[in-house]
Formats: structure tokens, C-alpha cells, sequence
């Protein structure tokens, strides 16, 4: 955690680490990962929102847990910009970190893969390799994700690559 900003390091000791080590095919030890899974995205938004600081939801889309969708945002410039989020529990989970999914940001940076994949590879999956099974989903939104987002999302808006919400409406009723 050496390098760190204060305020990634304290939200990072306040998630709790998981100790299951299971996968979806793992049948009764995927359940107990599971409620680790619940328990510790529950801390984290807690969290999140006793500092002012919520900035996701997501939640199973289905009943094994292996999909889960949702929405995060980003504000910039005092504008909030908002995208889907998606993705799969890998088969090999928890050796392998989630691929975390914004569809409608595909092909608007090169920090993404096809399909809206954003790129972890460099920073996040040596330190997911070396937590494993501590992190779950909440570690891969701390570290990943928010990251991503504070990096990425002012550049693809100051490019003009992404428009907020209003200035989408405002230019096609402009338009009419």
C-alpha cells in the first residue's frame, strides 16, 4: 500500500477481506463466498456514503451470482456522468479477477478491451494475484474500478469523446 493516496488506503482497510477461497462451480462453498461477497459491498457502500462518496450500484443478476449489473458514475466538473456496469464472475474466480464491463465506453479509449472491457492488467491483476482469495468484488470496484474512472473519464470528456446527459438533449432538441 506504499504509494497509495490516504484516502484509497482507508477505504481499503475498512473493506473487509474475504476468507472462502470458491468459485461458482464450488456449489455450497460458492453460497459462503457469496455472503462474504454481500457482507463486504455492503461495508464498502456504507462507506461510500458516510463520506459523501457514493459512486455505484450494482447487484446480482442472477440467482447463482455469477452476473451482476448496475450503474457507477463519475462526477466531473460538477457534472455527473453515468454508465452501465457489468460483469461476469470467471469460472476460475477467485484466481482470476472480474473483467469489469462499462458497453458504452467501448472503442472510446484504448484503457479498454472489445466489448467495454476496461484494462487492469498492468496495476490491478498483480495485486489481485497476490490477495487472492482476500478480494471480492468490492476490492475490484476500490481498485479498479474508481481508479479507472478518476483517470479516464476527465480525459474522454475535456476530448469531447463523451457528452454529460444534457448537452445530448440540448443539441437534438436544437436540432428539431
Amino acid at each position: 500500500m506504499e504509494g497509495w493516496d490516504p484516502n484509497t488506503k482507508s477505504a481499503l482497510t475498512q473493506i473487509p477481506l474475504l476468507t472462502m477461497k470458491a468459485g461458482p462451480r464450488d456449489g455450497v462453498a460458492w453460497t459462503q463466498r457469496l455472503k462474504e461477497e454481500y457482507r463486504a459491498l455492503i461495508a464498502y457502500t456504507q462507506m461510500n456514503k458516510s463520506n459523501d462518496n457514493d459512486w455505484f450500484r450494482i447487484s446480482a443478476a442472477n440467482p447463482e451470482g455469477t452476473r451482476w449489473t448496475g450503474k457507477c458514475w463519475y462526477i466531473h466538473n460538477l457534472l455527473k456522468y453515468e454508465f452501465d456496469l457489468q460483469f461476469d464472475i470467471p469460472v476460475t474466480y477467485p484466481a482470476t479477477a472480474p473483467e469489469l464491463e462499462l458497453p458504452e465506453l467501448d472503442g472510446k479509449t484504448q484503457k479498454m478491451y472489445r466489448g467495454g472491457k476496461i484494462c487492469l492488467t498492468v496495476h490491478f491483476k498483480p495485486l489481485w494475484a497476490k490477495n487472492c482469495p482476500r478480494f471480492g468484488i468490492a476490492h475490484a470496484l476500490c481498485l479498479g474500478l474508481a481508479p479507472w474512472l478518476a483517470a479516464e473519464i476527465p480525459i474522454l470528456v475535456d476530448s469531447g469523446m463523451i457528452k454529460h446527459k444534457d448537452d445530448v438533449v440540448a443539441a437534438s432538441s436544437n436540432e428539431s
